[in-house]
C-alpha cells in the first residue's frame, strides 16, 4: 500500500497501454487464453464503456497529459452497455505510471442532477470522491467535456491481480440528448484496425505475459483515450469547448 497523503492510503496499480493492430490482437488473445481467463463478470465476453470526462475551465487534465505532468487527475462518470443499472462516479489518480481510482454508485437521478449542474446532493454523499468532485464543480468549474465510447474484452489473472484488455472502435461524442442514448451521433478517433491493448496490475507481471507483447511488437504508448477524444473534438471546432 502506498500512501498519497491522505489519510486513507491506496493500492496503486501500474499500467500499460499499447498500441497494436486488429490481426496482433487475435494472437495475442489466443496466446493469453491459454493462462489467462475472461472476466466471469462480463457477459459474451465483451461489452460497451461510455464514460462522460469533465473538464476545468481551462481544461487542466487535457493540458497535464500533454505536458506529461507526473500527478493528475481525471473525473468522469462511467456506465455500461448504455444502461443505468450500474453507473459510477469516478476519480483516476495518475501518478507516475502508477494508477489508483476512487469510485462512488451514483443512480439514474443523481447522475442527470449533476449533468444539469446540480451538484449539491454530492455534499451529502459519504464518500471522499463526491465531496472533491463537488469541490472542483463549485471552484474551479468542471464542467461536462467529451464522452468516450469502446468495445472492451477483458481477460484476468488472479496472481498479481494482472488484468489485460482489448479496447477497439473508440469514438467520441459531445452530450447533446440523454447519457444513455446509444444513437449520439459520434466520430472514430482511431483507424478501424487499431485498439488499445491496456495491462494493469498490482504486484509483478508474470513473464509470459511481458514475452507474448515483445514477441508481437505491440507498441507501446501513453495513450488517453481522454486526449484522443479531445484532439478529435480540436481538428473539427479549432477548439476544445
Amino acid at each position: 500500500m502506498l500512501s498519497n497523503g491522505a489519510k486513507k492510503s491506496y493500492t496503486f496499480r501500474h499500467e500499460l497501454k499499447y498500441l497494436i493492430k486488429s490481426w496482433q490482437q487475435e494472437i495475442i488473445a489466443a496466446k493469453l487464453g491459454c493462462f489467462l481467463e475472461k472476466d466471469a463478470h462480463v457477459k459474451n465476453g465483451i461489452y460497451t464503456i461510455r464514460s462522460l470526462y469533465f473538464d476545468d475551465r481551462i481544461n487542466s487534465a487535457y493540458e497535464e497529459k500533454l505536458m506529461g505532468t507526473a500527478e493528475r487527475k481525471k473525473y468522469r462518470i462511467r456506465l455500461y452497455n448504455y444502461s443505468d443499472k450500474k453507473i459510477s462516479l469516478e476519480c483516476k489518480n495518475k501518478q507516475g505510471n502508477y494508477i489508483f481510482k476512487e469510485g462512488a454508485p451514483l443512480t439514474r437521478d443523481e447522475t442527470e442532477k449533476i449533468i444539469a449542474g446540480d451538484y449539491d446532493f454530492l455534499m451529502d454523499r459519504k464518500e471522499d470522491v463526491c465531496k472533491t468532485f463537488y469541490y472542483q464543480c463549485m471552484v474551479n468549474e468542471l464542467r461536462p467535456r467529451v464522452i468516450v465510447d469502446y468495445e472492451r474484452i477483458p481477460f484476468v489473472y488472479d496472481l498479481g491481480t494482472v488484468r489485460v484488455t482489448f479496447d477497439s472502435n473508440i469514438r467520441e461524442s459531445v452530450l447533446t440528448g440523454s447519457l444513455f442514448d446509444e444513437e449520439l451521433p459520434y466520430f472514430d478517433v482511431m483507424a478501424p484496425d487499431e485498439l488499445i491493448l491496456e495491462v494493469k496490475y498490482t504486484e509483478l507481471l508474470p513473464e509470459f505475459i511481458s514475452d507474448v507483447l515483445t514477441t508481437q511488437e505491440a507498441v507501446y504508448v501513453a495513450a488517453s483515450k481522454y486526449v484522443m477524444c479531445c484532439d478529435s473534438i480540436i481538428r473539427r471546432n479549432g477548439i476544445l469547448l
